[in-house]
């Protein structure tokens, strides 16, 4: 798994087999997102509209938008609403204002009430205007105004002036007569675009004068996001993705070894072959009682969901020679009538029943005794009639550092580990078991009594 790319199929396999964990803890994102919304009061927001009639530049409007939620607006606007316990700085967060299409500016106001929203929001559109025009009339230079009208003044004076003139040119119809009069009419013409062209060269101010909202917020209808329920289905959501990055993290982590190899490597021996043992049900069960294994079953979590799904089993007769074939290989290498230790790890069930085939497979030649070894302490019985070990496992569920323990209780024991086997789990059919329930020795019935020491078959 770890060095394999992570793929649909997987995260189908993570939810397959651990569909009781994923919804537990999806149950407890939706109560987290459930409190977190009992923290969070609702909010409410609405806008008002504002109108600027003229032409306006983008920078222009921009500025108007920072006037809109300024704090002499906000504070304003408090002032005017006298909510108890609540200031301009508390309204500041509260406020916004972006230029839309059309000069137009959007005030939008958030509070915990509908009826606060659409007040606070009515109430800012107002002291913006307010504030706005207050504006335009203080830059407002009354010297300029007056210099405006003069000039006025006198364009009108020359104006009726170019209009005499005109009168007075010769009255014919001559060539110089007709040029007279009608360069006197462009420079009268001229005159009166540049009196209008200098009232239009300020628009703000004017313009500024003219702001209009345009009517009251709507009042709104449901709460602001993020709402009661976008914070369930948020906190749901986010722990099932934790949960899900959370096991391909721990499997891509994982030191356990799969191939053939390295796990030879690590026990230090040969591989003698394979062997297949049916299963109907997941494997990897650990063994163990008390509300913590109770606990562990409840969710799901005695089963590992990272082994691959069991290919189809063949026959009965097709799995018993793959266990002959092992014994024939363990009678080419020793010694007539030599007797060996089978060992495994507690808890690999997969193991275990792969052991008690082996043995009862062997029969007396060669003579097989199987013992369980825990990986956490491993301890292998000490050489009695033995003289060697054979190790059986399955592959994935042990690390390099485990079997290497395990390699080194029997070298403390004297025995030679001799050769290795992996068992595989495949999914049993009833056509293929005959009979449908074929006895697995047990561990109670191998050579040998219990160890006092190991808690294995000894």
């Amino acid at each position: 798994m770890s060095d394999d790319t992570i793929r649909l199929a997987t995260i189908g396999l993570i939810v397959r087999r651990r569909w009781r964990l994923l919804t537990v803890l999806t149950m407890v994102g939706a109560l987290v997102g459930y409190g977190t919304s009992l923290l969070v009061p609702p909010r409410y927001t609405t806008s008002a509209s504002v109108l600027l009639p003229g032409t306006w530049e983008e920078r222009e409007l921009l500025t108007q938008t920072e006037v809109a939620t300024s704090s002499v607006v906000v504070d304003r606007a408090a002032a005017t609403l006298g909510w108890t316990g609540v200031s301009g700085s508390d309204l500041r967060d509260q406020v916004s204002a972006k230029a839309t299409d059309g000069n137009i500016i959007k005030i939008s106001g958030k509070a915990d009430t509908p009826e606060r929203a659409q007040r606070l929001s009515d109430q800012v559109a107002k002291e913006f205007v307010s504030y706005a025009t207050r504006i335009a009339n203080d830059t407002a230079d009354p010297g300029a105004a007056e210099e405006l009208a003069a000039l006025q003044q006198s364009v009108e004076d020359t104006s009726r002036r170019i209009s005499e003139l005109a009168d007075a040119a010769d009255p014919g119809q001559t060539v110089e007569s007709v040029q007279t009069r009608t360069e006197l009419e462009k420079l009268r013409t001229a005159l009166r675009e540049a009196i209008t062209t200098l009232k239009q060269a300020d628009p703000a101010d004017s313009e500024a004068k003219n702001m209009v909202v345009m009517g009251s917020a709507a009042r709104p209808t449901g709460e602001a996001p993020p709402t009661r329920t976008q914070l369930i289905a948020g906190g749901a959501l986010l722990f099932f993705l934790f949960a899900v990055i959370g096991h391909l993290t721990a499997a891509r982590m994982s030191r356990r070894l799969r191939g053939e190899p390295e796990i030879t490597a690590a026990l230090g021996s040969e591989l003698l072959g394979s062997v297949d043992v049916p299963v109907r049900r997941p494997t990897h069960r650990p063994e163990g009682r008390g509300p913590r294994a109770w606990f562990r079953r409840l969710l799901g979590l005695d089963v590992r969901w990272d082994i691959p799904t069991p290919q189809t089993s063949g026959d009965e007769a097709s799995r018993r020679i793959r266990y002959r074939r092992v014994c024939s290989r363990l009678r080419d290498q020793l010694p007539a009538q030599r007797r060996l230790l089978v060992v495994f790890p507690e808890g690999d069930e997969i193991a275990r029943r792969a052991a008690g085939q082996l043995v009862a497979d062997a029969g007396s030649d060669p003579l097989l005794r199987a013992v369980a070894v825990s990986v956490s302490r491993p301890m292998v019985p000490d050489r009695d009639h033995e003289s060697g070990a054979v190790v059986v496992l399955s592959a994935g569920s042990w690390t390099a550092g485990e079997l290497a323990g395990i390699a080194e209780a029997c070298a403390d024991a004297k025995h030679a580990v001799v050769g290795v086997v992996l068992a595989g789990p495949v999914r049993a059919t009833r056509s293929a078991d005959h009979p449908r329930h074929a006895a697995v020795p047990a561990l109670g019935a191998f050579d040998g009594d219990l160890d006092d020491a190991t808690g294995v078959p000894g």
